[in-house]
């Protein structure tokens, strides 16, 4: 074992044996029955990789420096807002509550109020410790006689709050000390700015050790749908809470998402700062520790993205997953539109054949139409094989000139019939029946232009799990060889989200959209034309949908051969050209849906470096 490994081997443990503890074991024991064995063990497994870049001292080198902090205090301010954190506070830990209200007196940016809904006025000693801080006059507190929940609390301390933006902090977490600084410079950077939200960690009850990062994408409304990933710390302008109508009470658990959704929906725009700025303390109490025990929790999320769904005109149910906290959003296929699957085939009838057979004999929505279009093939049985299937469904047309998917792919949608175009390469076979279904339900969505799907490689680890922009110098699939039973960062292998792009291997897009941007580019022959074609579609302004319900085996490129030719190389170096040349922007302000604070060298939502950025 190698010194490197020997030290990642000893941080992996070390972290494990910190955990042991009666409560962690019974934690455990509880997990082991919701999953059952086989099933808990992966989440285990999965749970403790080792991260090549310790987060600890990550944040240690990425926290704001005391002469940053200095320097902030000094900013001159086109806008300098006034922002009223909102606490309801209940039987609050005396520690845990000096030292919130304390994270927010030591802020950099001044112009703050803490408005503080004091549910438990009859706690001497919480009363002892308000009266104390209540010499800094921007404290607030409003005594609520009657604790009537989280919802009334907080919309009761809101009553109290005269400033024009609202920032929602619980009562045993922490702001950053440069938290309300960030909001407002963001407030003055974008005018028409109604909700912000920071990324956010875990800190242990006594603030030794920071882990769990969330480093957060900007706004996406499937993420949004699949799980409240804005959560902490949120921001809204007061006028946008008071117009969707503050908190419900009939969502108390999760009184937060339903909010956001309400707030997003309604939005003129939401800005995101990728910097943690929150730190969601976890003890024993807390759902941030042991989401099993709130099932409630978890049944009102459902319930307010049902809510949601209604408000957006958006016919589809909502189901638990079985890591709570996280829900699948089944939409409606409406009518039997047809689909037209495209193929582009070179010999390799074996391949074609399996790809055929399992579409014919697994796919559950049946109003489609295959147009195989062949490209230079060989073999004599490749030829025979096309005699032997065509017919009604199928349909056979030739591609006469060199290898070029996209001019192939292209030629394939002019002899094509169906209001839906499936890309579908040839060395694919499917696995779950409704995968048609599912691809189909999502690209019928006014806001969706494209829907990709989760791929593996035969010996069921992932191939293709959705596309970063930037990641090994122009765009990379996340990913990449994870177990197929292992949910990835934050679940983001296994829960629906949108994306800058997605693999055309299996690539579902209306037609509509397909001739709006022309198709795909016949400068890409080989690759990133599917990259390209994405990227072109988002600036139209739809959304590009990773599915992973939609699953299917690839083969990999059976039919392309190796870039191992000279030739082959430079037409790839002049591919990658096109791309920087034609997306430098992005490829400078980096992917929207990923985040900065990321590896662009590994698959894996790694952390970038130690180094300070």
């Amino acid at each position: 074992m190698s010194e490197k490994e020997t030290k990642t081997f000893k941080i992996k443990w070390t972290k494990v044996l910190k955990k042991v503890s009666p409560y962690n074991i019974k934690k455990g024991i509880l997990y082991l029955r919701h999953y059952g064995p086989k099933e808990f063990w992966v989440k285990l497994t999965e749970r403790f990789q080792a991260d090549d870049v310790d987060y600890e001292q990550w944040y240690e080198n990425h926290k704001a420096l005391p002469e940053e902090l200095e320097k902030q205090k000094n900013e001159k301010w086109k806008r300098k807002p006034l922002i009223s954190i909102v606490v309801p506070v209940y039987n609050t830990p005396q520690v845990f509550l000096r030292q919130m209200i304390e994270s927010v007196q030591n802020q950099s940016y001044s112009e703050w109020e803490l408005c503080i809904g004091n549910a438990s006025p009859e706690n001497k000693e919480m009363k002892k410790i308000l009266e104390e801080y209540k010499n800094d006059a921007r404290i607030k507190e409003v005594e609520i006689p009657e604790n009537k929940g989280i919802s009334q609390n907080t919309n009761r301390a809101m009553e109290i709050a005269s400033g024009e933006w609202i920032g929602l902090l619980d009562h045993d977490d922490l702001l950053a000390p440069n938290a309300l600084y960030e909001i407002a410079k963001a407030v003055n950077e974008h005018p028409d700015a109604e909700v912000i939200y920071t990324d956010e960690d875990k800190v242990t009850t006594d603030l030794k050790e920071h882990f769990q990062p969330h480093l957060k994408p900007d706004f996406n409304l499937d993420l949004l749908r699949s799980n409240n990933y804005i959560c902490h710390f949120f921001v809204a302008s007061r006028d946008l809470i008071k117009r969707v109508g503050g908190f419900r009470p009939e969502f108390n658990g999760a009184q937060d998402y339903d909010l956001i959704l309400r707030c997003t929906e309604q939005a003129k725009q939401i800005v995101h700062i990728p910097k943690i700025l929150y730190h969601w303390r976890v003890h024993k109490a807390s759902t941030a520790d042991n989401p099993a025990s709130k099932m409630y929790a978890f049944d009102a999320g459902k319930r307010a993205i049902e809510e949601h769904l209604v408000r957006c005109r958006t016919k589809g149910t909502v189901q638990h997953t079985k890591d709570l906290g996280f829900y699948r959003v089944k939409y409606e296929v409406c009518g039997e539109p047809l689909v037209s699957i495209i193929i582009p085939n070179k010999d390799q009838s074996e391949a074609l054949k399996k790809c055929l057979d399992s579409i014919r004999e697994k796919t559950s929505y049946r109003n489609y139409e295959i147009i195989i279009v062949e490209n230079n093939s060989e073999e004599p049985e490749t030829f025979a094989f096309y005699k032997k299937i065509a017919g009604e469904k199928i349909k056979i047309v030739t591609w006469e000139g060199e290898f070029n998917y996209s001019a192939i792919n292209n030629f394939g949608v002019r002899h094509a019939r169906g209001d839906y175009l499936l890309l579908l390469n040839n060395d694919v076979e499917i696995i779950n029946g409704d995968w048609l279904t599912e691809m189909l339900s999502h690209c019928q969505r006014k806001e969706v232009g494209i829907v990709g799907a989760k791929l593996y490689y035969p010996d069921n680890t992932i191939q293709h799990a959705g596309i970063i922009i930037g990641i090994g110098g122009v765009a990379g699939s996340v990913f990449v060889g994870l177990p197929r039973a292992f949910s990835g960062y934050l679940h983001k292998a296994s829960i629906q989200l949108d994306l800058s792009a997605v693999t055309a291997a299996c690539m579902l897009v209306k037609r509509s959209v397909f001739e709006q941007v022309g198709g795909l580019e016949e400068k890409l022959k080989v690759a990133f034309n599917d990259v390209d074609f994405c990227l072109r579609v988002r600036e139209k302004g739809y959304l590009v949908v990773y599915d992973p319900y939609a699953e299917l085996y690839h083969y990999e490129s059976k039919t392309r051969g190796a870039e191992d030719t000279k030739e082959k190389i430079r037409r790839f170096q002049t591919e990658i050209e096109y791309m920087r040349s034609h997306w430098i922007g992005l490829l400078k302000k980096g992917d929207p849906y990923y985040n900065c604070n990321l590896s662009l060298t590994k698959w894996d939502y790694s952390l970038k470096n130690n180094q300070r950025s």
